[in-house]
């Protein structure tokens, strides 16, 4: 059964770790990896990742990108969204932390923090606006 507007922003909005797939050079199929994501509903999802990636120059090249979010209890559910980048900004501290506080517990973050800073190089948050979403609750009756 597919999600209600609500169910599905709703789902998004849970930190779960998304797949995220940007189109790759000709003749390849997209590429596909897992990656941390921020979004607050009726808003842009967006992501952080190193300025110098493969993932970012693809998604500067192909101008849009797809994230894809699931879990298996207590339903097999997904959501999928998918849209033009809406802006791409440099990194900073407060998204670092912001990003790391979603998906790490409070005790880990502050080392965490300082790995990111000493061993990731530049970052650039990248901003989607959401364009199509595909959805279901495989178990909802």
């Amino acid at each position: 059964m597919a999600l209600s507007v609500h169910e599905r922003e709703q789902f998004l909005a849970e930190p779960h770790v998304a797949a995220l797939s940007v189109s790759a050079e000709h003749s390849r199929g997209p590429v596909t990896v897992p990656i941390w994501y921020q979004y607050v509903p009726g808003g842009e999802v967006w992501i952080l990742t190193s300025a110098e990636s493969r993932k970012a120059r693809l998604i500067e090249a192909a101008g849009r990108f797809s994230l894809m979010v699931d879990r298996i209890e207590p339903t097999v559910r997904y959501v999928s969204v998918e849209g033009p980048v809406a802006r791409t900004v440099p990194g900073t501290d407060e998204l670092l932390r912001e990003m790391s506080e979603r998906y790490l517990p409070q005790e880990k973050v502050p080392a965490y923090l300082e790995f990111a800073r000493a061993e990731l190089g530049e970052q650039v948050a990248i901003h989607l606006r959401p364009a199509r979403w595909l959805s279901a609750d495989l178990g909802a009756s």
